[in-house]
């Protein structure tokens, strides 16, 4: 006979969730009050980060699409991609000369800032008053761009500095500013000379992070400054010299007020750069739509080049 209580006394009670431990839900409380406390300090900045960046960002895409003369925001008319279309059409010079022009000068600014700020900075790092040559080197950055490029524009005058020590020589006075094939190289020298001194200070402190035993132990091994320096320094320094790249090539990409002061673009578009020929679309022509196309096209240009520099330099150090 089947006890009628069986089934009952079978059945298998239900598992109770265990209490959750007071201190572990005391943590969650004061990690969850921990992070809003961080989001209300960072709130100022977040919302200047929208404010300054997030929304002209997504007002230069819109008007990258449009057709606006300024100031009256109903009269945005949208055109699709013809903005973009027209920097690249046939007899529009944004291809050829302006962005030409634009990459000519950031290369050559980061080949002679970079080449400088290395044989300065591996002199100076062998020299008695190191700060003071720091110093003098980095004068030119505290200095304002309005300054020096006023100061080198009377140097590079026809009677001026420049041409001075070339007659004292032998040699022709040279118009650098004048001539569409001296005025690009001319600018060239004087930001590539302006940015010496910010270059410097990142390769000394590169220089400094380099231990003292290497070129000991190369001392040791008979080594001369020429196989010391491109067998220890300069691999050691390669993270420096990124970052010397980077920075000034993007400079160099973005490079307006210079140019400006010493040409104004001129003579002709020798010297016109993509960041001044997007102020003149905007301000002169009150043509919004192709300058935020412009500035677009740019911002691609220089994702690129600095994508292409770091994997440039992390393919270098994995050959190492």
């Amino acid at each position: 006979m089947v006890n009628a209580l069986t089934p009952a006394t079978t059945e298998r009670a239900a598992p109770s969730t265990p209490p959750v431990p007071l201190a572990v839900d005391g943590r969650d409380r004061a990690r969850r009050r921990q992070t809003v406390v961080a989001y209300l300090f960072l709130a100022p900045t977040l919302l200047f980060f929208a404010v300054f960046l997030l929304l002209p960002l997504g007002f230069a895409l819109l008007l990258s699409m449009s057709r606006w003369s300024g100031f009256d925001l109903g009269g945005i008319r949208p055109v699709g991609t013809d903005n973009f279309a027209g920097l690249f059409a046939d007899g529009s010079t944004f291809l050829a000369p302006i962005l030409t022009n634009t990459l000519l000068f950031a290369l050559g600014t980061v080949v002679l800032s970079l080449a400088g700020s290395v044989v300065v900075a591996t002199c100076i790092d062998n020299l008695r008053f190191q700060g003071l040559w720091r110093t003098l080197y980095f004068l030119p950055i505290v200095t304002t761009v309005v300054a020096v490029g006023n100061v080198w524009k009377f140097m590079y005058e026809p009677g001026g500095l420049v041409n001075g020590v070339l007659n004292s020589v032998g040699l022709d006075s040279v118009a650098f500013l004048q001539e569409p094939g001296t005025a690009l190289p001319s600018v060239v020298v004087v930001h590539a000379w302006a940015s010496v001194g910010s270059a410097i200070l990142v390769l000394t402190a590169g220089l400094k992070s380099i231990p003292e035993s290497y070129y000991e132990a190369a001392a040791l091994d008979g080594a001369g400054p020429v196989t010391v320096f491109w067998r220890i320094t300069l691999p050691l320094l390669r993270p420096s010299l990124l970052l010397v790249c980077v920075t000034q090539f993007i400079s160099g990409l973005q490079s307006f007020a210079l140019i400006t002061v010493m040409t104004k673009g001129g003579p002709g578009d020798a010297t016109n750069v993509a960041a001044l020929e997007m102020y003149r679309q905007a301000f002169s022509y009150g043509h919004w739509g192709p300058a935020s196309a412009a500035a677009f096209v740019l911002f691609l240009v220089v994702l690129v080049v600095t994508l292409a520099q770091l994997w440039i330099f992390r393919r270098k150090e994995e050959d190492v």
